[in-house]
């Protein structure tokens, strides 16, 4: 059986983010909790709070062990871009995105 936990609106671009899952991925929720604590990016806080999320759902709604769990699935999709301009030479204006991403965990137990 699968569990879920998800994040959405999380102000980080999904190609960033998406690093950050692929170091994840296939591991124990505990190992990934450790990997994850020990990365230097800001995402890497965010997906751990998401692996935390999916651990407790697949514990308190589904009774299973925590320390048999393992992340099947990890990915983030793309989310809203805000639009918004840079002063620029000559009184110009240049344009920047700002990236949002939904994150998604998906955990099974061994």
């Amino acid at each position: 059986m699968e569990v879920t936990a998800s994040a959405r609106q999380i102000r980080v671009s999904p190609r960033k983010v998406g690093l950050v899952l692929d170091t994840v991925r296939g591991k124990k929720v505990s190992e990934a909790l450790t990997i994850l604590n020990f990365l230097p990016t800001p995402a890497a806080r965010t997906v751990a709070k998401v692996v935390k999320s999916a651990a407790s759902n697949a514990e308190n709604n589904y009774q299973m062990a925590p320390a048999r769990l393992k992340i099947v699935k990890a990915f983030a999709d793309k989310g809203q871009t805000l639009r918004r301009y840079h002063a620029n030479a000559r009184g110009r204006a240049s344009p920047y995105h700002r990236r949002f991403s939904h994150i998604t965990i998906i955990v099974e137990e061994e």
